[in-house]
């Protein structure tokens, strides 16, 4: 059975989750991909301030489509986060609580998760047309010159996810092989 969680992730939700939990996901998150990932890594190593406020927010590595009349949003499924693996630390480091993506993390990934209290699920691949449907609302926040890679806020409601990795590092990804 399915864990119900609702955002934004306290840090006993946090620690209660294990590798390998079914969770559904209900509040509200951040999206981002590579662009807008690149943008944020290289205002933060300049000293800059970012343009969304990070520190205990869930990211899901999303480009959704563009929604058809009567819904939230087009199909949105994961983005491999591999992709991410290079910003990723500088975030977890500023309040990133969780990310949303899809397949494996590196080994500083990993490290950056236990020191900060994090957690990293694991949204379903080809699955964006029913992922969709858990998107109630979606609104721009930044980078909207990035189109569908720029950083949205979506309102879910049960949005499905699995914890691939838990905030003491164990990993699904690792235990299945």
């Amino acid at each position: 059975m399915a864990k119900k969680i609702v955002l934004p992730l306290s840090e006993d939700t946090i620690k209660d989750l294990k590798a390998g939990d079914s969770v559904l996901i209900t509040g509200t998150m951040l999206t981002g991909r590579d662009a807008a990932h690149k943008r944020l890594y290289e205002l933060i190593e300049k000293g800059e301030e970012l343009p969304v406020d990070i520190k205990g927010e869930v990211i899901y590595y999303v480009g959704p489509a563009p929604a058809k009349p009567g819904h939230a949003v087009g199909p949105a499924g994961p983005t491999s986060s591999y992709r991410m693996d290079k910003y990723t630390p500088a975030l977890l480091d500023r309040g990133l609580k969780a990310m949303i993506g899809k397949g494996k993390r590196n080994d500083e990934v990993i490290a950056s998760m236990i020191k900060n209290g994090c957690v990293y699920f694991a949204a379903i691949g080809g699955a964006a047309a029913l992922i969709s449907k858990s998107i109630k609302k979606i609104e721009t926040l930044a980078y909207e010159d990035l189109g569908t890679e720029a950083i949205y806020r979506f309102t879910v409601e049960d949005f499905p996810a699995i914890v691939a990795i838990d905030s003491q590092g164990n990993s699904v990804l690792a235990q299945g092989k």
